[in-house]
């Protein structure tokens, strides 16, 4: 099977998927989406990366796979696999297929919940929280702005089954895919699933990393990775590397229906390209797929800006309290409570990476990094809070100050930026299902 890339629109060579179908491949495919961009693009129904990067890359795959007459797999399509998103990908095979004349039958499988069967399934008791996330309610799941199921291997099994050449699935395991091909072909689900962790990110397991095509063969007794470009290599180290992404345990991936237990695993460099991985276990777990669901938060304005100022740097922290407290005074003076609005100020230079857990507490920067962020539930009141900010960050006194101007280098005009609403992950459970397939309905349309 053959990965384009660590992500659809991200980019790959032309040249590495030529070569992948020299090597007679099963599949070709891409994980679309990911949570590492946060939760806005869920809750907006926003695309993570642009259109016309996506329909480049699909322009590839498509023709790639309708000349080697084998299937083409897209998972959580559009960034975030909500429907939106997922219609936006199908919006562009379908015009790809007219300005090329492609022929061929599409399944899309759709992952976004509707917040009554979400409703359903958690009186029946089957939702319940991801570590560290809160119990849920009814209000809670209805006040989302949407919700996703993250599908496992069985729905793109069914699509395969069904006859289905291009196959565009809505938020999904990242592995599960593969996964699903690479079962369905006979193998052990330990390999195939360990495969899909590979493939997920294109070829990142080889080095020097990139945004690149990868191949890997699926054996009975475990995996061989190569980068499909021969300027990057495959090692028993970037592999093994690559094993712990994205996993609260470097060995144990929980996945729907099962565990993928990679600590007895075995790194074996085939070629100075190519390595065999083997070792693996599948775990047969009740299955569970994961929800995610976001919320409106509020909206928010920002500005940057930088000083260089040495007296003020060395009592920055007393300093930026006088200049909350001068919001404070004047944000009250239009009837606006301090509970009704928040302020953060990351202070890059300082600790603007890690916050509160940055261990260097005496670094002496001869310039400070300033952004400034201001939330309300109104984009009015942010902008206001933002503006009082700016100008008291410019004209705060304080002990020593030479300066009697603004003491700020604003690289921007206009200085105050509105950012996009706010939007934060409300839901994080899992829901356990008796058919795998119940909550992902499957379209298909003849092109």
């Amino acid at each position: 099977m053959i990965s384009t890339s660590g992500l659809l629109g991200y980019g790959f060579p032309e040249a590495s998927l030529k070569a992948g179908l020299t090597r007679d491949p099963h599949l070709i495919g891409v994980d679309g989406g990911s949570t590492d961009p946060g939760p806005y693009y869920l809750g907006s129904g926003k695309p993570v990366n642009s259109r016309i990067a996506m329909k480049r890359d699909i322009s590839l795959m498509l023709a790639a796979a309708m000349s080697a007459r084998i299937p083409l797999v897209i998972s959580s399509c559009g960034g975030a696999g909500g429907e939106p998103h997922l219609q936006l990908v199908v919006d562009i095979v379908r015009e790809l297929a007219r300005e090329h004349g492609h022929h061929f039958k599409m399944a899309v499988i759709h992952a976004e919940q509707p917040a009554d069967k979400v409703v359903g399934l958690h009186k029946q008791g089957a939702v319940r929280p991801l570590r560290n996330a809160p119990d849920i309610d009814e209000a809670t799941i209805r006040r989302a702005s949407r919700i996703v199921g993250m599908m496992g291997a069985e729905p793109y099994m069914r699509a395969l089954d069904d006859g289905a050449q291009v196959i565009l699935g809505g938020r999904t395991s990242d592995p599960a895919p593969w996964a699903a091909a690479a079962i369905r072909a006979g193998m052990p689900p330990a390999p195939s699933w360990y495969a899909g962790k590979m493939l997920e990110c294109g070829a990142t397991p080889s080095i020097p990393k990139g945004h690149d095509c990868l191949i890997v063969g699926v054996r009975s007794d475990g995996i061989v990775a190569e980068p499909l470009n021969p300027i990057r290599r495959c090692t028993p180290l970037s592999i093994a590397n690559h094993s712990l992404h994205e996993n609260a345990s470097p060995c144990i991936h929980v996945e729907p229906g099962g565990i993928l237990d990679t600590t007895d695993c075995t790194f074996e460099a085939l070629s100075d390209r190519s390595v065999l991985v083997s070792g693996m276990r599948w775990e047969p777990q009740p299955y569970t797929v994961k929800l995610e669901g976001t919320e409106l938060v509020g909206y928010r304005a920002i500005t940057v800006c930088g000083t260089r100022d040495p007296m003020l740097i060395g009592r920055f922290d007393s300093f930026i309290e006088q200049v909350r407290q001068a919001v404070a005074d004047k944000v009250g003076g239009f009837g606006l409570r301090t509970d009704q609005y928040r302020l953060v100020f990351r202070i890059y230079g300082k600790d603007g990476v890690m916050g509160t857990g940055e261990p260097v507490k005496d670094a002496h920067a001869h310039e400070l990094g300033i952004v400034v962020e201001a939330l309300a539930d109104t984009q009015e009141i942010a902008n206001a809070v933002l503006a009082f900010a700016r100008v008291s960050l410019l004209h705060t006194d304080f002990p020593g100050r030479l300066c009697r101007e603004g003491n700020m280098a604003f690289p921007f005009s206009p200085s105050d930026v509105e950012l996009q609403p706010l939007y934060r992950f409300s839901i994080f459970h899992t829901v356990e299902l008796a058919d795998p397939l119940s909550i992902f309905p499957i379209e298909y349309e003849t092109m």
